[in-house]
């Protein structure tokens, strides 16, 4: 007997497993880096964020497309209520931050973000360049935290550049993956230019402060097991996604321990 997905949860919750661990790497390295009240509701709010995009787009998709369907109220009420859940942690993060300046990283974030909502609204999220732009974007929310905990913005900005190295090289390994696991068409010179791409952000890291030295350098071994995978038997796709959370979560654990240890 076929299984019928409860409505609810299949207007509130992604579809998309791997976003749930890029969505706690920033907040987790933050909060291990500049632990405060205000860095914990943002790191909340990144999440509820995250869920709140799948109501959001059903809702956003339905209206440019002139329909309302059953679907569509129920995720206009969804979306509504995690948008005022958003806003009572992003207020709480406010009245209890340290430093009022954590909402900088946000503001630079935002461009990246309406890119990634356009292609969002034309059913496109899919394409490598949101991916990219979505992942980058909730990076900032590692900068975030780390500012609204009291700690040094150029440390803030740097751990941010490392989680960006970290998604510019492995969301198009996975994409790569993938392609191959179904016989698809894939670009080798888009592996090789994320590559470089990661390695020379991770670098600038290192310029802001030394300390991301440690997390600079999983980076790059991250790098490596990237590539030499990419020459072995694919793996299959829960496989590929339990191994690119724990690549993740290395970096994040490596950069924080690089910092605690300076």
């Amino acid at each position: 007997m076929e299984r019928t997905r409860n409505p609810i949860r299949a207007v509130a919750m992604p579809s998309e497993h791997g976003g749930w661990g890029l969505t706690i790497e920033p907040g987790l390295l933050g909060l291990l880096v500049a632990p405060s009240l205000a860095g914990a509701c943002l790191a909340a709010a990144a999440l509820v964020l995250f869920v709140l995009r799948t109501p959001l787009e059903l809702a956003l998709v339905d209206r440019r497309r002139y329909r309302r369907l059953p679907r569509t109220r129920l995720a206009e009420r969804v979306a509504a209520a995690e948008t005022a859940l958003l806003a009572v942690l992003v207020a709480v993060a406010a009245i209890t931050a340290h430093d009022g300046r954590w909402w900088i990283p946000a503001v630079v974030a935002a461009p990246l973000v309406a890119v990634e909502l356009a292609y969002d609204i034309r059913s496109r999220r899919r394409r490598l360049v949101p991916e990219l732009t979505g992942a980058v974007a909730i990076a900032a929310v590692v900068a975030a935290v780390v500012i609204a905990g009291d700690g040094d913005p150029r440390l803030a900005a740097g751990l941010w550049l490392i989680l960006a190295a970290r998604v510019t090289t492995s969301i198009p390994h996975v994409r790569a993956q993938i392609d191959r696991l179904h016989s698809r068409d894939w670009q080798p010179g888009i592996i090789l230019a994320s590559d470089l791409a990661a390695v020379v952000v991770a670098g600038v890291a290192v310029v802001l402060d030394g300390r991301i030295i440690v997390g600079a350098a999983v980076l790059i071994a991250v790098v490596v097991v990237q590539q030499v995978r990419r020459r072995r038997p694919v793996a299959p796709v829960k496989i590929i996604g339990i191994s690119q959370m724990a690549l993740g979560f290395a970096v994040v654990a490596a950069s924080a321990i690089g910092v605690a240890a300076w």
